[in-house]
């Protein structure tokens, strides 16, 4: 079996992830660069559009002495030696695809001659179901990439003057991944949600931008810095930085998929010059409002604006887990006290999804729900803009304003 002029290669960085024994091997910027033990799994993922027959190779080379592997995909298993210690394009197999949509291909180290198994860069297609378009991760940065596209549920404000905004969040049990932001009521000017930060730690955070744009809180000058006006109960205070810089805060709490919570944020001019933000979450475990914190940024005069929410994976490493979450129950309340039901959302994402490196992104309506979802490299996929109407549920929250902590 042997190339044609028409092969694609698929770089293993950025297509690739650790999804079984992952003290056992790392994928970098360069490909497979350790892999030590058989427990081991690496698995790449394409999408094709056409079916057919599907020929696969791989760019290898031994680090230590002769190895043997184990290559899966659509099903079927082979052997591949790799013993050349300079690189070489090795023949694994042909497959026969029935149709279009992703493909895995898994990867494992069977036995080996000294301590590391090859070192891989690359996964080569050919053959009928390599045809063009194909998708995978290449001109693109593989931290984003790896991370998986962001998607988006944008809200259609009143033409007012909005002071609060109202959601409620429901993840699926099982659907709860580590590395996930719930994002539920984002503004103009920050957002706040829910997150899986580890296997033992989950937070309602609650963040908002300096004025002054920089990744490096240090750099930002103290007439620009966002103020901290109160805070809950453990809440936690502070600065942020990577993704711009500003106020963060985040309160440790085991959320559960599953179970539906609440968010009210407000956001309102202060008549100085600077906006004040504030947000409140309330839990069925506890059956009462949590004040999250209250920030003043200066130098900014706004209502509520860009009501959205947002579903991201912030670990590369997980970017390759499905994951996604409903929205129900938007209500705005105005300047002057009144409530409006929110009814309208419309989908966006983010640049790894525009770039078409990756296609595992859909958001849209179900029963009376907005959801999104992303990662797991489904085959189904939303146009960008697409705008979706939920039922009108008139089911106002029952929310004493005056009495909120």
């Amino acid at each position: 079996m042997e190339l044609s002029e028409n092969a694609v290669s698929v770089p293993i960085a950025g297509n690739t992830y650790v999804t079984g024994g992952k003290g056992d091997a790392f994928v970098s910027t360069e490909g497979i660069v350790r892999w030590t033990g058989e427990e081991a799994v690496l698995s790449s993922w394409f999408k094709v559009s056409h079916a057919g027959d599907l020929l696969l190779f791989l760019k290898a080379k031994a680090i230590d002495g002769v190895s043997e592997l184990s290559v899966s995909c659509n099903g079927q298993t082979f052997s591949v030696q790799v013993k050349e210690e300079e690189e070489t394009i090795i023949s694994v197999g042909k497959v026969t695809l029935n149709e279009a949509g992703y493909v895995r291909v898994d990867m494992k180290g069977i036995k080996k001659e000294g301590h590391q198994f090859p070192s891989i860069s690359e996964l080569l297609i050919d053959g009928e179901a390599a045809q063009k378009p194909l998708y995978y991760v290449h001109d693109f940065e593989t931290y984003w990439a790896l991370r998986g596209p962001s998607v988006h549920m944008n809200y259609a404000l009143p033409d007012t003057d909005v002071e609060y905004f109202y959601n409620e969040v429901f993840v699926p049990e099982g659907e709860d991944v580590v590395g996930s932001y719930f994002m539920v009521n984002g503004f103009g000017e920050g957002y706040c949600g829910i997150q899986v930060n580890s296997e033992t730690e989950r937070r309602i955070l609650f963040s908002v931008w300096s004025p002054y744009e920089t990744d490096n809180p240090s750099e930002i000058p103290e007439n620009q810095r966002i103020q901290l006006l109160a805070k809950g109960d453990n809440v936690f205070a502070g600065e942020f930085g990577s993704e711009g810089s500003g106020g963060q805060s985040y309160l440790v709490f085991p959320w559960k998929a599953g179970e539906t919570y609440r968010f009210l944020t407000r956001v309102c001019p202060d008549e100085k010059g600077n906006t004040q933000y504030y947000t409140w979450f309330f839990a069925p475990e506890t059956e009462e409002w949590k004040l999250i914190a209250g920030f003043l940024r200066p130098q900014t005069n706004t209502w509520y604006t860009r009501a959205h929410s947002f579903l991201e994976n912030f670990i590369p490493e997980q970017g390759y887990y499905f994951r996604s979450v409903c929205f129900k129950n938007q209500w705005a309340r105005t300047s002057k006290g009144e409530w409006q039901e929110l009814i309208e959302g419309t989908f966006t994402y983010d640049a790894t999804a525009k770039s078409q490196v990756r296609m595992d992104y859909a958001g849209g309506v179900n029963g009376d729900s907005f959801f999104l979802k992303n990662g797991g490299f489904f085959n189904e996929n939303t146009d960008l803009n697409s705008i979706f109407t939920r039922p009108i549920r008139n089911n106002l929250p029952k929310i004493e304003i005056d009495k909120l902590p």
